[in-house]
């Protein structure tokens, strides 16, 4: 008991190493943790509440991160060391989670979480994942004991767990749901009354947070309409959470096979291979396999939903089914009787996993943010930005950028996800181009001498700038990097507009439109591109 108690300090301190190692990263936070980093800023009573409903996600996170920015300060490392708190405290909730069946078990669970990559890069992230697979660990740990022993304590753990995981993940009630399904029909006949009961409170607890979770399923967001769905996705999640190449974290490639090197195969494939191995082995007991079959229910409610364009499968939604994934996996890897293919196995699993991570330049804790706010900042201070200049943002406002930049003394515009409805075509709502935009911008992106679209620039920035006055025009190349031949194509063919995500069409076109518009009335002085950014000076010669 002395030496697996050694083993798992080993193993939390190690999993430490590899969540701080690189934590500083200097491009700063990027769109989805400065959005993040905006709400928790927020006075705590109405502003606060009003920012988490203009999002998708539910407020526990935002609360969780605002008292970490009371207790300490708002720099990123500080709030970068929240998940990473998050995700040093999942990898002893594994422990204890596996140690329910025993306590090798429980060392391979807690083993498995502490070198996975997936939970590595997000417990660097200013996001509610890392938070999420906490709460999702927690969740298996109460399951597994709810099924051991079902007495108040538990049953009162495993109602608060799946309800934190409700509040801190919009689509979390897939998961919970599904759960709730297997622990009442695993329960059901033993204890009828009970699993009443339960039902009756979490009925309860849904009805409480049903006006939020209207709110926020039903708010008019363009942010899911930047991928589709491909079959490709579904191995992508396996790869994600078992190996430590990270190919879906925002959106993958259409062909699993993009990369055909030696690679990707020894460093994707096998470590992937081998835990599908372990968890098809694990499925002895009528346990494991109702946690698969939990975790089968939610991937095809996720697939449909996202076949349907209700979301995008990126791995992270997917995220609370990871502990039983690595539970099944923790199983049946100590199910082998030949001691060596079970050492072996967990030996190649393990070095194959730490070497990318500590030799590959991508692994997961030193990839870069390229889409870093900081940037912006920095850029905007090599340019040697002079008082009364305008900077024009497309796709972000220049609230994105507040954090590292005072804008207290120069003008801004911007053209913005929010807004760009009002520059494309006149009398056409936000709602209109939500709805409808693929059809009534259509005809638009063909047209590269958009006059509507000049004289709006004209009427609200070029006509009021002044002999000398620059402009700094701002561009986000990840979502605008269609060249005009590239778009006009894409709208001549069918399957392949309907294909593309509508604002990387949208912020294509306004880049470029932009561009030639502010290039016809003024003169480039400075260009400079970093990470996924672009900035464009021009400055006015003449009256």
């Amino acid at each position: 008991m002395k030496k697996q108690g050694y083993l798992i300090v080993l193993i939390v301190i190690l999993s430490v190493i590899l969540r701080t190692a690189f934590l500083n990263k200097t491009e700063g936070l990027w769109n989805d943790e400065y959005v993040s980093y905006l709400i928790a800023s927020q006075p705590l009573f109405k502003a606060f509440w009003q920012a988490v409903l203009t999002q998708c996600h539910m407020p526990l996170y935002y609360i969780y991160l605002k008292i970490t920015m009371f207790i300490f300060n708002d720099s990123d490392i500080v709030l970068r060391t929240s998940s990473v708190l998050a995700g040093t405290l999942a990898v002893v909730m594994m422990y204890f989670a596996g140690k329910i069946k025993d306590t090798k078990t429980g060392l391979i669970s807690a083993l498995l979480t502490a070198i996975s990559s997936f939970l590595i890069y997000y417990s660097q992230e200013v996001r509610l994942y890392s938070l999420l697979f906490l709460f999702s660990a927690t969740t298996l740990y109460a399951t597994l004991k709810l099924l051991k022993e079902q007495n108040k304590t538990n049953i009162i753990l495993y109602i608060v767990s799946n309800l934190l995981v409700i509040l801190t993940h919009t689509i979390g009630f897939v998961y919970v749901g599904l759960n709730l399904v297997f622990v009442s029909i695993f329960l059901f006949q033993k204890h009828k009354n009970t699993i009443i009961k339960l039902w009756a409170w979490i009925i309860a607890g849904l009805i409480l947070v049903s006006p939020l979770i209207v709110q926020i399923l039903t708010k008019e967001t363009f942010s899911q309409w930047w991928g589709h769905f491909t079959i490709s996705k579904l191995g992508f999640l396996i790869t994600d959470y078992f190996s430590p190449i990270l190919t879906n974290l925002v959106n993958a490639p259409d062909a699993f096979f993009y990369d055909k090197s030696l690679k990707f195969i020894v460093c994707a494939l096998i470590p992937s291979v081998i835990a599908v191995i372990w968890i098809i082995k694990s499925l002895k007991t009528k346990t494991e396999k109702g946690l698969l079959g939990i975790i089968a229910g939610v991937i095809l409610i996720m697939t449909l939903a996202a076949i349907s364009g209700k979301l995008v499968l990126t791995t992270k939604y997917t995220i609370e089914i990871y502990p039983q994934l690595i539970y099944l996996a923790a199983c049946g890897a100590l199910s082998f009787n030949n001691k060596f293919i079970k050492i072996g196995l967990l030996s190649i699993f393990c070095l194959i996993n730490l070497s990318y991570i500590i030799i590959n330049p991508n692994s997961a804790p030193k990839i870069r943010r390229p889409e870093g706010n900081k940037i912006v900042a920095d850029m905007l201070l090599r340019a040697n930005i002079q008082k009364e200049d305008i900077i024009l943002f497309t796709y972000y406002a220049n609230d994105r950028f507040r954090k590292y930049f005072d804008f207290s003394d120069y003008k801004t515009a911007t053209i913005n996800k929010g807004n760009f409805n009002n520059y494309l075509t006149p009398d056409t709502t936000y709602q209109d181009a939500y709805k409808n935009g693929k059809k009534i911008y259509r005809h638009v992106f063909t047209d590269y001498n958009n006059k509507y679209f000049e004289s709006k620039l004209n009427d609200s920035i070029l006509k009021n700038m002044k002999k000398g006055q620059s402009l700094y025009l701002i561009t986000l190349d990840s979502v605008s990097n269609l060249q005009p031949e590239q778009v006009a194509q894409i709208t001549k063919n069918n399957e392949l507009y309907e294909k593309t995500p509508l604002l990387f069409l949208v912020f294509s076109y306004i880049k470029s439109e932009t561009f030639n518009v502010l290039a016809k009335h003024l003169q480039i002085v400075h260009f400079e591109v970093k990470g996924n950014w672009r900035l464009i000076k021009f400055t006015k010669l003449n009256n």
